[in-house]
């Protein structure tokens, strides 16, 4: 029996040729990779590879490759960051073009993002620049900026019907995750919440914020109510503040990420979509949920 599998994924079809070049160029020449999907097979394993070599290689074909435990590879839990994961855009920043702030805000968010600065200090300074934005501009922002990530809601809804738990967390704000969590089938969705005077914006953050800390919070307590371990989570971000989520989950995934997830993760994802999740668990393409 294999002990991990060797994971190819893309963002577009991945050619036969391709697979060939990658076992070819891992010494693994005539091993019979089996098709997940049109972007993505796996291959079984005795042993890990090096990641620097897949990294490497896989820049070098245009795809990700990644080594996954054969045990536990299927997920009872999916928990994910929202902001640059599950949508495009950071909201803090793009609320903040609205207020004719966004430079000063975005990079707040960028050092944030990097681990340069405390999170729940820049929040607060990123908040205080949008006082007086009229609470209107979250719905106009949502409905100009907001979109799903490719392959967002097929991996959400593929999750939920074989049984997993659904969870988006996130520094971002109720307004956004509540809306997110809708749209690609979460079941459940934490954030921090704006506060509100008459129309506008007062500048100010609820108290306590939900950060790096609270994210792993949620992780285990979801675990603790469904009966199993942080092994069976599958775990999603692209920053700093998910670090600690993406360290305890069985299967932590950097998606695009910052160098300071990115260096820690078990599994990088640059050149994939969303939909890789679920390759990385070995879900075939005919047993997805169209989102």
């Amino acid at each position: 029996m294999p002990t991990q599998f060797l994971v190819l994924t893309a963002d577009k079809p991945v050619a036969d040729a391709t697979l060939a070049t990658a076992a070819d160029a891992l010494g693994l020449a005539g091993a019979e990779w089996r098709r997940l999907a049109p972007m993505g097979a796996d291959l079984p394993l005795d042993a890990p590879l090096d990641a620097g070599r897949l990294a490497g290689l896989g820049a070098e074909l245009g795809v990700d490759l990644n080594c996954v435990p054969a045990a536990g590879r299927a997920k009872k839990l999916l928990i994910a960051d929202m902001d640059s994961t599950m949508i495009p855009v950071e909201c803090i920043d793009e609320l903040a073009d609205y207020a004719g702030v966004k430079p000063q805000v975005a990079e707040i968010t960028e050092r944030a993002m990097q681990g340069e600065l405390d999170f729940e200090g820049a929040i607060h300074a990123r908040v205080a620049l949008l006082e007086g934005l009229p609470v209107a501009a979250l719905q106009t922002c949502y409905d100009e900026r907001v979109t799903l990530n490719p392959g967002a809601a097929v991996l959400v809804k593929t999750m939920a019907a074989r049984g997993a738990r659904t969870a988006l967390v996130s520094g971002g704000f109720t307004f956004f995750t509540e809306r997110v969590a809708a749209a690609a089938g979460f079941a459940l969705n934490r954030a921090n919440r704006l506060e509100v005077e008459g129309d506008r914006l007062t500048g100010k953050v609820g108290l306590p914020v939900l950060g790096r800390q609270a994210k792993l919070d949620t992780l285990r307590e979801i675990c603790g109510n469904g009966g199993f371990t942080p092994d069976a989570v599958i775990a999603v971000g692209d920053g700093a503040n998910d670090l600690s989520m993406v360290e305890a989950a069985g299967l932590g995934v950097a998606y695009r990420a910052k160098p300071a997830l990115a260096d820690a993760a078990d599994v990088r994802l640059d050149r994939s979509d969303l939909t890789a999740l679920l390759m990385l668990q070995g879900i075939v393409q005919a047993d997805w949920v169209a989102g």
